[in-house]
């Protein structure tokens, strides 16, 4: 057992600097969520140069890869996200984005850099695995209604048993896990709001219904939901991000619009929320004699870490990278599509870091100088190819 882990090991080192090679190919040449055309295809060629592995394409831009063990047993999927964002790229590397206004802005371009990694290691091993590895390379992460949904609806998840995922941190320090038991990312609902009211000039603003005058209070009444209407115990947001309407300075206007982001976890809250902005939206416009229309958006579920399958990838950051560099932590306000997958089978999604121990350095997720750490893929290489055979391991 000891030689055979470090053979693994030794297979795992092997592919570190072909894995940087395809981060960096990816990173100079993204491209947006449903349009991943030469993405996929870059993939699934890679995949194909491997041998040993089943391909197809479930949609148009996505790749499924499939390990079949020479054994039976169960069936452990891991997934990698593809897509860039809309983002013209300020990092200055040499390998900066060649598409403008698109840039690899989120880590996807070294998600999908470490799974290639694991499917290389892997497929060398198709004697060893006992049941079957699957490999989902997902396009649109970033944009609803999501290509993981898709992916599930073309049948990439039928008959696993689990499903594990990744996600890089830039304000992480590189080589910190971090795990969470139960939520990990919050649903990501939307909404926006038409108000309809009577314009007319700015010096006789009793002869308007000014929607400008109502949609303030109607913003200052959804302020208030979280903190009268959700248990302090529950952990959700609302941000109304958006505020448009009039033309002039003398001008009052006839119609406004506002919209922002619900983020919870709890399904009950999440239930409940359009109701109390509806009501407030009607209460406060039919008092001013106006009116609305409201659009509630339904986004991504929320991800929530299945207990057995989180315990196992846990254990396997320990075995594999010790404890320090194992953090237990809690869920995040931000959104992810991986809620689709691990709503068909247990699922186990962390974060590994991939910042400079000097904060300075790091710039968050969506900026437009945004950058991981090299030096992590290789554990995410790792992380993956372990808690695969892990997975398969436990009877």
């Amino acid at each position: 057992m000891v030689e055979k882990t470090l053979d693994l090991q030794k297979l795992v080192e092997a592919v570190e600097k072909e894995v940087v090679e395809w981060r960096r190919h990816l990173h100079e040449n993204p491209e947006l969520s449903f349009q991943e055309v030469e993405t996929s295809k870059y993939v699934f060629e890679k995949l194909e140069s491997f041998g040993n592995i089943e391909l197809s394409r479930p949609t148009p831009t996505s790749v499924l890869g499939r390990i079949i063990g020479a054994k039976p047993g169960k069936v452990v999927a891991l997934r990698a996200d593809m897509d860039a964002l809309p983002i013209q790229e300020e990092t200055g590397l040499p390998f900066a984005s060649k598409n403008g206004g698109v840039m690899h802005a989120c880590g996807h371009d070294g998600h999908t850099a470490m799974l290639l990694g694991a499917a290389k290691v892997l497929s060398q091993l198709k004697d060893e695995i006992e049941g079957e590895i699957r490999f989902f390379f997902q396009h649109a992460e970033e944009l609803f209604p999501g290509g993981a949904s898709e992916m599930v609806k073309a049948g990439v998840t039928e008959g696993i048993d689990g499903v594990i995922g990744v996600h890089l941190g830039s304000q992480i320090p590189s080589g910190i896990f971090t795990v969470c038991y139960g939520p990990v990312t919050a649903a990501t609902d939307a909404f926006d709001i038409d108000i309809q009211g009577k314009g007319g000039h700015g010096s006789a603003p009793n002869a308007t219904i000014d929607p400008i005058a109502i949609g303030v209070q109607i913003i200052n009444g959804i302020n208030q939901i979280i903190s009268r209407k959700v248990d302090a115990a529950q952990r959700a947001v609302i941000s109304v991000t958006k505020f448009n309407g009039g033309t002039a300075n003398n001008i009052i206007p006839d119609r406004v619009s506002l919209g922002g982001t619900v983020r919870t976890f709890d399904p009950e809250v999440r239930k409940q929320i359009p109701v109390w902005i509806e009501k407030i939206a009607k209460g406060i416009t039919e008092a001013h004699d106006a009116s609305y229309e409201l659009n509630y958006m339904l986004g991504y579920a929320p991800v929530i870490n299945e207990e057995n399958i989180t315990k196992l990838v846990e254990q396997t950051i320990v075995e594999t990278f010790g404890e320090s560099k194992r953090v237990i932590a809690n869920g995040i306000m931000g959104g992810e599509d991986f809620s689709a997958f691990s709503a068909e089978a247990p699922g186990c999604f962390v974060f590994l870091g991939a910042g400079s121990e000097n904060p300075a350095e790091n710039y968050p997720h969506h900026h437009p100088k945004f950058d991981v750490k090299e030096e992590s893929l290789i554990k995410g290489v790792n992380y993956f190819v372990r808690s695969a055979f892990k997975f398969l391991g436990e009877k």
